[in-house]
């Protein structure tokens, strides 16, 4: 198990937005890294793939005074290969220090399937692991099928496009509070 120490600060809030910083998009890789490959141990050194080419990667940035200073979540969208209008989400990740804090996996979530039912998504579909179904579900998002992927139990799931009305401004994004202690 890889503890990470705990923030010298809680920020009071925080901005989930497209990751449009090159800082900000390497920071959300290496997030995935210490998610994916160092926790998890689904991928060994990276887990980078072609999907990555075309992906816009989110982020949710911690503050400090106001001004970001850390990527503590991160989820990529892409198009789907298959049809016109269909959108992905995966490797949604948050700092372990910051998991149940702001809510930033329903942030991340609702900035990814808004933004991207603004650009044109009548379906946006994400492989889920199993651990996460109850999030997802929690959040207008449907079981389509159990599937295994990297040796772990994941659902298709599909977003109700109805409870996350468009986001025409990714980039400023969204701004979500800590929750109280």
């Amino acid at each position: 198990m890889i503890l990470e120490p705990v923030p010298p600060y809680w920020p009071s809030h925080f901005r989930i937005k497209f990751a449009t910083n090159s800082w900000e998009r390497r920071a959300c890789a290496a997030l995935r890294r210490q998610v994916f490959c160092a926790e998890q141990r689904i991928f060994t050194e990276d887990d980078r793939d072609a999907v990555d080419a075309h992906a816009i990667p989110i982020c949710a940035l911690s503050t400090l005074g106001g001004d970001a200073d850390a990527v503590v979540g991160t989820v990529r969208i892409h198009h789907g290969s298959e049809r016109p209008g269909e959108w992905w989400g995966s490797r949604l990740a948050v700092a372990g220090p910051f998991r149940g804090t702001a809510a930033l996996g329903a942030g991340l979530i609702q900035v990814a399937v808004a933004s991207a039912h603004a650009r044109g998504c009548t379906r946006f579909l994400a492989h889920v692991q199993d651990r996460n179904v109850p999030l997802f579900r929690a959040l207008n998002w449907t079981s389509l099928e159990e599937v295994a992927l990297h040796g772990r139990a994941h659902h298709l799931m599909q977003a109700d496009l109805a409870a996350y009305p468009p986001m025409h401004d990714p980039e400023h994004g969204l701004v979500t509070f800590r929750k109280a202690a």
